[in-house]
């Protein structure tokens, strides 16, 4: 898989759904990041950095911010579950747009910066 079209391609109709919502999400919050594929998921970079990547799961979209605005985001993120650099966005929830947008702006402050 080279693009995200095809990654998203290969997925169940309602996981392509979801991850058509994520990358349009990011693509509105970080309009100057270029789509690739990394880690064998989709990813958005900016500057040559990788801002996030995101990667459907059974029962979940994973969402990967890296570490920094896991922590930064904390008190908003109680209600998911969380890992070093993940965040499980559940399908039976509907995706939390200004969180995901305020992730994306805060990774963009970190790599510019």
């Amino acid at each position: 898989m080279n693009t995200i079209d095809d990654y998203i391609a290969t997925l169940a109709p309602m996981q392509q759904e979801v991850a058509q919502i994520m990358r349009e999400l990011i693509q509105t919050a970080a309009p100057q990041a270029t789509e690739t594929i990394a880690y064998s998921m989709p990813a958005f970079q900016q500057n040559g950095n990788v801002l996030v990547y995101f990667a459907p799961a059974k029962a979940h979209l994973g969402f990967y911010p890296t570490p920094a605005p896991i922590v930064a985001f904390a008190e908003q993120l109680r209600g998911y579950k969380t890992s070093k650099g993940a965040i499980q966005l559940p399908y039976d929830q509907p995706l939390p747009v200004q969180l995901i947008k305020a992730i994306v702006a805060y990774r963009i402050k970190e790599i510019n910066a």
